[in-house]
């Protein structure tokens, strides 16, 4: 298979699957190895950049996808404003961070952290996919952790979680920290519809 052919056909496996597409499995599919994958996508990647085609192809960890390029976010917001999704609260954004710079994270521990129950924000962003469950804890009780997708690392426009902002200080007070936690994802979000969010229910604060 020439270059021409591996191009075309990673174009169309990545397009198809819309979602991040493990690099073996496409080495696995084409019979090639996975450096002679990675260089083709990123040849593809640079190409669709310098060119500033409206596609993009994004690195996420172990994986590629094929997306749209940020420059048009605007005009693809407005032709599918239906579809977007509700703008994350500020309690969202609290757990997130939480989770995002210490996972995997029991519920307990987020909610030590933030002083409030926290059930309803991590029931949220499971619906919303960009956490998921990572096992559970090997203590008495067996509580469930919580680490990120990558449906969080492609929202942030991440390629993997070391391109987070570096944490604070550790010897900060602990809400101090999370305010700052919060604030590093926030600079990160990208533009949102201003829809608001569900209101969470009785017991849960609506944001520090």
């Amino acid at each position: 298979m020439d270059l021409k052919e591996l191009e075309s056909a990673i174009e169309g496996i990545l397009f198809a699957a819309g979602d991040p597409v493990p690099v073996e499995r496409i080495c696995l599919t084409l019979g090639q190895d996975r450096d002679t994958v990675d260089s083709v996508c990123q040849r593809l990647a640079d190409y669709y950049s310098y060119e500033r085609r409206g596609i993009r192809l994004v690195h996420l960890e172990a994986s590629w996808q094929m997306c749209s390029a940020p420059e048009q976010a605007a005009y693809i917001r407005k032709t599918l404003e239906n579809r977007r999704p509700a703008k994350l609260s500020q309690p969202a954004l609290e757990v997130l961070a939480i989770i995002a710079y210490f996972q995997p994270v029991t519920r307990a521990y987020i909610e030590q952290v933030r002083g409030v129950d926290s059930s309803y924000t991590v029931g949220l962003l499971l619906e919303r996919e960009l956490i998921c469950e990572a096992g559970r804890l090997a203590v008495p009780g067996r509580p469930m952790q919580f680490k990120t997708t990558k449906t969080f690392l492609r929202s942030f426009g991440l390629a993997s979680l070391d391109d987070l902002p570096e944490l604070p200080s550790a010897t900060q007070e602990e809400a101090q920290l999370t305010m700052q936690l919060e604030s590093a994802l926030q600079r990160l979000q990208q533009a949102e519809t201003e829809e608001p969010e569900e209101a969470p229910p009785p017991g849960e604060e609506a944001g520090t």
